[in-house]
């Protein structure tokens, strides 16, 4: 018997595009000799909503122009006893049973553990890392902390928060220039910037304040952009490693996505065996002590004297037509479709593990 799959996609981040690109290239991809699919789109309002695959997107090979269709039906969720229900408000009508969600929400409320969290009161299996992988990998601070308590090399960083004055003089000296400001719970490069001045960095500052209420100020780190995939739940497995060649001053949001020659990829990177294999080691170490399961992408910086320096941990990486995450398994010799299909069997073994812990003691 098929599994029922519900591709869940949009939300309300600053990559509601991405994630469209996404959801589009894994519903083209999914073996539909084993999963039937139900498309649920959530546009920036917040509202779900029941798609059909003939009629859910509008432009949608134009990563600058894509959104959802008008053609949703508005969705309500039903908790209940035995796990969650999906009505159709307008007619009431139930939708079948669904095996497992398979998150494509980019960012906050689809990376950060929020739906995570409703899909456990649910009772509904899900693909990538539980509630605490999920929300301590979004935060960028709490990531580099739990990190660097572990002994794995972050960029040295400071953080800002909402109502506090840094001086740039000061974080110029104990950090160094160039500077980089960054939203701490944004992805994809949004509200990044690199500064070497002062006037520059009260810009950035502006920025980065516009997406979070919390802001990194980092080093600058001189080095290769290596990335590698990890995948599974307990016995983890690390991809080869890639390399981003980014044509701009860094691998911004424009660069990623918008601006086509902008960015090469390089699978696999051209590093030294061993650097490779450290790289992967650390890759695995990270996955390990961030609490992650079923998939993560790991970013790293790799500097010409092989210093190993983690960048940042995405929980839901691209899924799109250029993403690292699946090309490196391609690379690796897992292919798309069969990408997926070990991710749906990873999110349907941890939650029958789950099922088999108590929730009584006195039975």
């Amino acid at each position: 018997m098929k599994k029922s799959v519900a591709i869940v996609f949009g939300g309300q981040s600053c990559e509601h595009e991405v994630s469209l690109q996404s959801a589009r290239n894994v519903i083209n991809a999914i073996d539909r000799n084993l999963y039937e699919l139900t498309l649920i789109g959530i546009d920036k309002g917040g509202r779900w909503l029941r798609f059909e695959e003939a009629d859910y997107l509008v432009n949608p090979t134009d990563p600058a122009k894509i959104r959802l269709s008008t053609s949703g039906r508005l969705l309500a969720l039903l908790p209940g006893s035995h796990g969650g229900q999906f009505v159709e408000v307008e007619s009431a009508h139930e939708l079948p049973r669904i095996d497992v969600v398979f998150p494509l929400i980019h960012g906050a409320f689809g990376e950060d553990g929020s739906i995570q969290g409703l899909l456990r009161l649910l009772a509904i299996p899900f693909v990538g890392p539980d509630v605490l992988g999920s929300a301590a990998c979004m935060d960028k601070d709490v990531t580099k902390r739990l990190l660097r308590d572990a002994g794995i090399a972050v960029a040295p960083f400071e953080v800002v928060r909402r109502g506090q004055v840094p001086v740039f003089a000061t974080l110029a000296e104990r950090l160094g220039l160039p500077l980089f400001v960054k939203p701490a719970s944004q992805g994809s490069s949004v509200g990044v910037s690199k500064v070497s001045d002062e006037a520059g960095f009260n810009a950035a500052l502006a920025l980065a304040f516009e997406f979070d209420h919390k802001v990194l100020i980092e080093q600058g780190i001189v080095g290769r952009e290596v990335e590698c995939a990890v995948l599974g739940n307990h016995q983890a497995e690390v991809s080869v490693c890639g390399e981003v060649i980014a044509n701009d001053e860094f691998y911004a949001y424009d660069t990623k996505y918008l601006n086509d020659g902008q960015a090469r990829i390089a699978i696999p990177a051209q590093l030294a065996p061993q650097v490779s294999e450290q790289v992967r080691e650390v890759a695995l170490h990270a996955y390990r002590i961030l609490e992650c399961a079923g998939l993560a992408r790991v970013d790293f910086f790799v500097t010409d004297a092989a210093a190993i320096i983690i960048n940042e941990v995405n929980t839901i990486p691209g899924f799109t037509s250029i993403s690292m995450y699946p090309k490196l398994w391609q690379a690796t010799g897992l292919s798309y479709p069969a990408l997926i299909e070990r991710l749906i069997n990873l999110a349907l073994e941890r939650a029958q593990e789950a099922r088999q812990l108590k929730t009584e003691i006195f039975l």
